[in-house]
C-alpha cells in the first residue's frame, strides 16, 4: 500500500512539475487539436494551458482523495491508464506543438489524454464518475 501511494505521489508530482509558465492560447489550441489523433480525444477539445492545468489538477486531487480514502488499487489503475495514454501521445510531438515549452506541452498532452480516456464531460471538465466507469 505504501509503495502504491509513493508511486502515485511521485507520478503526480511529475505532472504538477510540468505546470510552469504558459505559452499563447492560440498555440495551445492548435497543439491540442493536433494531439487528438494521438490521444484519441475529441478534435473539438482544445483547452488553453490554464484549462489543461485545471483538468490535470482535478485528476490529481481525485487520485489523491482516492488514496486517502483507501482506494489505492483503483487510483493506481486509473493512474496507470493515464500514464500509458500520455506516454503513447508524447512519442511523436506534432509540428503544431513545437512553439510550446516542454512544461506546457506535457500538461497539454496529459489533459488531452484525460479527454481521450473519456474522463471529461461535454464542457471539457474532468468528471470523476466517468473515470470510475
Amino acid at each position: 500500500m505504501r509503495r502504491i501511494i509513493t508511486l502515485l505521489a511521485s507520478g503526480l508530482l511529475l505532472v504538477g512539475a510540468a505546470i510552469g509558465c504558459s505559452s499563447g492560447d492560440d498555440a495551445a489550441r492548435d497543439c491540442a487539436a493536433a494531439l487528438s489523433k494521438q490521444t484519441g480525444g475529441d478534435v473539438s477539445d482544445t483547452p488553453t494551458i490554464a484549462e489543461a492545468k485545471e483538468r490535470v489538477d482535478a485528476v490529481d486531487d481525485t487520485l489523491a482523495g482516492m488514496v486517502r480514502s483507501g482506494y489505492e488499487n483503483v487510483a493506481a489503475a486509473s493512474f496507470d491508464k493515464l500514464e500509458r495514454k500520455t506516454k503513447a501521445a508524447t512519442e511523436d510531438r506534432p509540428e503544431e506543438c513545437e512553439g510550446l515549452s516542454e512544461d506546457d506541452y506535457t500538461v497539454l498532452v496529459t489533459a488531452k489524454a484525460i479527454d481521450g480516456l473519456g474522463w471529461t464531460d461535454e464542457d471539457g471538465e474532468f468528471d470523476k464518475t466517468r473515470m470510475l466507469d
